[in-house]
């Protein structure tokens, strides 16, 4: 199988409000680097990305630009882009992007990786699963089994429902489709927001399965592969890191 145009869409637009820190929660540093640096990293290593689009705050470009990508030697980001109100708008304004770093979204035969650079643990190994997942389903999600039981409740707190656990995932970053699939989802998403007001989305497939009706492929990925969001998260991704780097050191025994 030849391997097609692949591009990485990493959204580090969040901000540090659940984090209680006045640093938006992709630049506080975990082992000496912005968590940020970590996605990228992987992102600039993998055999399999051709290029990524870095979406951030407006006024963060010259920093993200001057500390992180230009520091680090990033050379496979395009561009640097200023992100909008939700995530959805950040996606959506990268895949507008794309266009000016060769054939729009829409033309293009490739596939799109749309990861947040708050999950520092992403590995060549999830993103070879879920391209292969994509090219056999034209779209697939990062996702792991939820360990818990989950309880339906109702305004009052009240339970209503008990769903099986064994149905029940839950979904990550990266999210996989074809660049021109999820191009014509997002152009739908606008276009009946323009004409019905806003429509709920929260991820990616959700904006596919809305619009369009094609089922999502979920791919097993990592427990590790967290979403720095809080100071509890934070002090686990510094566990993992602690326990990565233990594991290189044996390794070199």
């Amino acid at each position: 199988m030849t391997k097609k145009k692949c591009t990485a869409i990493v959204l580090a637009a969040g901000s540090g409000k659940r984090m209680h820190s006045e640093t938006a929660k992709q630049f506080i540093l975990l082992e000496g680097r912005p968590i940020l640096w970590y996605s990228l990293e992987t992102v600039e290593r993998s055999g399999l990305l051709d290029e990524c689009i870095l979406v951030t705050g407006e006024s963060d470009i010259p920093y993200v630009r001057r500390e992180i990508v230009e520091r680090y030697g990033f050379h496979k980001v395009k561009a640097v882009i200023a992100g909008g109100r939700e995530r959805y708008e950040s996606v959506y304004k990268a895949l507008c992007a794309m266009a000016e770093e060769g054939a729009a979204a829409e033309n293009r035969e490739g596939y799109v990786f749309i990861h947040d650079g708050a999950r520092p643990f992403l590995t060549e190994a999830i993103l070879e699963a879920t391209y292969r997942e994509a090219c056999r389903h034209r779209a697939c999600v990062a996702a792991v089994p939820v360990k818990d039981t989950i309880k339906i409740a109702d305004k009052d707190g009240f339970v209503v429902e008990t769903p099986d656990r064994s149905h029940l995932w839950t979904v990550q970053t990266p999210q996989v489709f074809e660049a021109s699939l999820i191009a014509e989802a997002y152009r739908m998403l606008f276009r009946r927001q323009a004409e019905a007001g806003a429509v709920p989305v929260t991820d990616d497939a959700m904006v596919l399965e809305s619009m369009l009706g094609i089922p999502v492929k979920l791919v097993e990925a990592s427990y590790k592969n967290i979403k720095i969001t809080t100071p509890e998260d934070l002090q686990m991704a510094e566990v993992f890191l602690h326990q990565e780097n233990l594991s290189k050191k044996v390794e070199k025994i």
